[in-house]
């Protein structure tokens, strides 16, 4: 469990960026997408099921209606 909680705090390693929010109030996060897709049934449908955008192989996802305060 322990090199579970050094993955979660990772910033070097991470797969997946996720923007929230709408202009001017935007926030992105750094996560890892094997995580995301296995622990939450709502991403788990975002990815499956939607075109994801790949820069420098990393998967970018806009979720405008997410609040960032959320």
């Amino acid at each position: 469990t322990q090199n579970l909680l050094e993955i979660l705090d990772d910033e070097v390693y991470y797969d997946i960026v996720i923007e929230v929010g709408n202009e001017p109030h935007v926030k992105s996060f750094h996560a890892h997408m094997v995580i995301l897709y296995y622990r939450s049934p709502y991403l788990k449908r975002i990815l499956s099921i939607n075109k994801k955008k790949v820069y420098d192989n990393l998967v970018h996802i806009r979720l405008p209606n997410i609040s960032p305060e959320i």
